[in-house]
């Protein structure tokens, strides 16, 4: 067998029964009691629910990745990618204009396949939940303008790419570098007001306790803002959250009405000084420039595999080319993918903590931050008491009871000064 191939179809087996093991794993981990911290949140029954919910989305999401990953392999084995080469071909467009086809229709053909999974996970779990309110207008507007912003922004730089592959020779990584890394930053500044109300509507706050509250919290911390907006969040989920978007002039607080509708002003001042936390700690720009790092390697990686006959044979492409090669390579990056995804959960999970000490100091209330951070994971049926494999492979913030015990111990600290 194709020594590529067989690297391939490793992996994809391993991490399905990787992610089913860990799946499962989590599951059994719930506790059967409410946490004594939880108790004025939760009741038995929500607990219960709360533990329903979270076998129903292991379940639905192992079987999704399960079949996904049975599909995939199928696919390969049977020349489903050189199929997909030649049929790009037929058109008779130049390589530029065929890799656009190629990698444009197994991205399209693979989002259409994934369609009924989210229809099932927006209309069936979280509608059986009370979290859905999505309209099937807007689960398809979405979807269509999701198609439009990967048309008008993926495209161009998938074909700067392939051009600069073709043209600038051995050097090629290092400008597609440049290139990606300066699209990343446009999108990353003009996302607020270009990007996002093409999905959300953004309001400006309107004036009172809590405009006042964080206007004054922000000049505190010397915090330049461009405006406090909400965000219609209640359209698509009754599930609340708050974030800070965009660099610079376009900085912007967004809260959703969700937020704003349920929690005190002394809640959502904890939480968004938890958010500010990240800017003052510079954990948004740590981050960027660890997906900057990480994407000069991806490419070098690339640059060394473009071509590669035994890689294109492995997926039955008879036809060397750089789209072909592009597109493949990922298969054979996804092991590292992984293995950088899991360190970039441990450093994300190390801001969390930053953000929130950040948070209970400055406002001088860890029991704030804390209640919202309570009332936040009741209100989403919340896992507690996650499996800590699952928190090692996937999670970005540490499980919520851990961080609701540091926060009481931060209040314990201050109460003893």
């Amino acid at each position: 067998m194709n020594p590529y191939l067989a690297f391939v179809l490793a992996v994809l087996v391993l991490d399905a029964l990787l992610d089913t093991v860990v799946g499962l794993l989590n599951v059994r981990c719930a506790a059967p009691r409410v946490p004594p911290e939880f108790a004025d949140v939760y009741d038995t029954e929500r607990y219960r629910r709360s533990q329903d919910y979270l076998r129903v989305r292991t379940r639905f999401g192992l079987s999704v990745g399960l079949v996904s990953t049975g599909l995939l392999v199928a696919f390969i084995l049977a020349g489903g990618f050189g199929l997909a080469d030649r049929w790009a071909r037929l058109a008779g467009f130049g390589s530029i204009g065929t890799g656009l086809v190629f990698a444009g229709g197994l991205a399209l053909a693979a989002s259409l396949l994934g369609i009924p999974a989210g229809i099932w996970r927006t209309f069936v779990i979280e509608e059986r939940f009370g979290f859905n309110k999505t309209t099937p207008r807007t689960f398809a507007l979405d979807l269509l303008k999701s198609y439009l912003l990967a048309a008008v922004l993926g495209a161009p730089l998938l074909a700067l790419v392939l051009w600069l592959f073709e043209a600038a020779g051995p050097w090629a990584w290092l400008l597609c570098w440049a290139a990606v890394v300066a699209f990343e930053l446009v999108v990353v500044l003009l996302a607020p007001v270009l990007i996002m109300p093409l999905f959300v509507k953004l309001s400006p706050l309107a004036e009172g306790e809590l405009a006042e509250a964080i206007s004054a919290y922000a000049k505190q911390q010397g915090f330049a803002m461009r405006g406090i907006f909400t965000m219609d969040g209640s359209r698509r989920t009754t599930k609340a959250n708050a974030l800070f978007t965009g660099f610079g002039r376009f900085r912007r607080i967004v809260l959703f009405d969700t937020l704003v509708d349920r929690h005190p002003t002394a809640e959502i001042l904890g939480v968004l000084a938890h958010e500010m936390g990240h800017y003052k700690h510079k954990h948004v720009l740590v981050g960027l420039l660890v997906s900057i790092a990480t994407t000069g390697l991806m490419l070098y990686l690339l640059s060394l595999f473009i071509g590669n006959r035994d890689l294109l044979e492995a997926f039955s492409v008879s036809q060397p080319s750089i789209y072909a090669s592009l597109v493949l390579f990922g298969f054979l990056y996804a092991p590292l993918s992984t293995l950088l995804g899991i360190a970039g959960n441990w450093l994300s999970r190390r801001h969390e903590r930053a953000a929130d000490a950040y948070a209970a100091r400055t406002t001088g209330k860890p029991e704030a931050l804390a209640s919202a951070l309570k009332r936040l994971s009741a209100d989403s049926l919340g896992n507690l008491t996650p499996h800590p494999w699952h928190v090692f492979l996937n999670h970005s913030h540490p499980p919520v009871l851990e961080r609701i015990r540091a926060l009481a111990r931060a209040e314990s600290e201050m109460a003893l000064r």
